[in-house]
C-alpha cells in the first residue's frame, strides 16, 4: 500500500520535532533537553502535568517555540511506547 500525501507529512513532522531534542555530554547530565538549551524535556513534561498551559510555558521560556514542546510530548510518547511480548 503506497502513503498517502498526509502520511508522508505527518512523517516528516515527526523527524522535524524529535531532532529539536538532544542529548549533549556534560550539558544537564546528558539528559533530553530542547535545542541544546538547559532546558530539560522533563521539566517541561512536568509543568504541562501541573497544568500550566503551553501559551504560559512559552510565556516563561521565551526561547522556547511551541514546536518545542511539542517535540518533548512526542519524545516521551515515543519513549514508552514499547512492543510486548505475549507467551
Amino acid at each position: 500500500r503506497s502513503k498517502s500525501a498526509v502520511e508522508v507529512v505527518v512523517m516528516v513532522d515527526r523527524a522535524a520535532l524529535l531532532k529539536r531534542i538532544t542529548q549533549t555530554p556534560g550539558k544537564c547530565g546528558r539528559r533530553p533537553c530542547i535545542r541544546d538549551m538547559r532546558i530539560r524535556v522533563v521539566d517541561i513534561l512536568e509543568t504541562l502535568a501541573e497544568g500550566i498551559t503551553t501559551n504560559e510555558i512559552l510565556e516563561d521560556f521565551p526561547d522556547l517555540e511551541a514546536a518545542d514542546i511539542q517535540a518533548c510530548l512526542l519524545y516521551a510518547a515515543m519513549r514508552i511506547d514499547f512492543p510486548r511480548l505475549v507467551a
